[in-house]
């Protein structure tokens, strides 16, 4: 029996926790409209509403972070008309042999094969000067950009090929590591994420040199021979539970989540979060998806029946519409 004074506590509310929308990660910039990483293709992206903005980083001659998606410099710039003589035995130009006045000298344009064809045809086709950025004047621009717009728009740096730096005599971990640092970057709680396909430099980053920052491991495949990593190991659950140890997710190529030719999913995904894995797979190109799908069918299969957590993007207002519109 309930005296007429004891007061019974309600029922508990209880309230749906609120879906966390997966991240639009602007892949080097918005290369799907402007030239990739330029200061100019960032800042499209960031007006589409990209939540994270990619910066591939490679090492120059004076040491400084250049963003960049390859250690050549011929795909995306002139510099073969700069400065004919300065490439190596292989007929590459590499960006370590350039100091950064020099690298400032060359213009960036679309992305060319080995024919010096354009590799997306459709894409920008102008001939505007545009000019390979620093890190740090990335840095600067969109924490210039949150500041008046109060946004929080993250940054989503790549340490490229540390092996190959490394035989170069360079350490490109603690370079980038020391911009982070300078800048306040190194911080578990900062909106950043630090990739890289080599696992080694990946565990090395969080146990030797003690990064606090958000580190996510690229999945490559071995044929690709883009760093000593044995990709097939960290596609088993014993491979994910290993990076789990280091890093707060994976970054996969969207092929090794879904069968092109069936549709059907792989299941990666759900491994790597059994794991406590966030997965940002890489590239979503509408100009470029198989002809048996289009932008919908794709973003539909990558976030409602795979539920990835983030994805990486040439075109970042497409990916941000289709959550508007959903």
């Amino acid at each position: 029996m309930v005296s007429s004074c004891q007061v019974i506590p309600p029922e508990p509310l209880v309230v749906a926790a609120k879906p966390i929308k997966p991240l639009v990660i602007a892949h080097r910039g918005a290369p799907g409209y402007l030239p990739e990483h330029t200061l100019e293709s960032v800042t499209l992206a960031y007006a589409q509403g990209a939540d994270f903005i990619e910066q591939d980083l490679v090492v120059t001659k004076d040491s400084k972070i250049v963003v960049l998606h390859d250690i050549h410099l011929e795909t995306v710039t002139n510099v073969e008309q700069q400065f004919p003589s300065r490439k190596r035995q292989d007929g590459r130009y590499y960006a370590l042999d350039f100091t950064l006045a020099e690298l400032k000298t060359l213009t960036v344009h679309e992305r060319q094969d080995a024919q010096g064809k354009q590799v997306f045809a459709n894409r920008y086709q102008g001939t505007g000067t545009f000019r390979i950025a620093t890190f740090e004047e990335q840095i600067e621009l969109i924490q210039q950009l949150n500041r008046q717009l109060n946004k929080s728009t993250g940054f989503y740096p790549e340490i490229k090929s540390p092996a190959w730096h490394k035989e170069q005599g360079v350490d490109i971990s603690q370079l980038v590591v020391a911009v982070l640092r300078k800048h306040g970057l190194d911080d578990a709680d900062k909106d950043i994420f630090v990739q890289c396909f080599d696992f080694a430099e990946t565990q090395r980053l969080r146990n030797d040199l003690g990064v606090k920052v958000k580190l996510i491991q690229l999945i490559g495949e071995n044929d690709w021979l883009e760093s000593p990593t044995n990709y097939n190991v960290l596609k088993t659950p014993a491979g994910l539970e290993a990076i789990a140890k280091v890093a707060q997710g994976i970054g996969p190529w969207v092929p090794q989540l879904i069968n092109l030719e069936t549709m059907l999913p792989t299941a990666y995904v759900s491994q790597a979060h059994t794991a406590g894995l966030q997965v940002h797979p890489y590239t979503f190109r509408k100009d470029a998806l198989p002809d048996n799908v289009d932008t919908q069918q794709t973003l539909q299969l990558l976030f409602e029946n795979l539920k990835v957590d983030g994805l990486f993007t040439d075109f970042p207002d497409t990916v941000v519409n289709y959550f508007q519109h959903k």
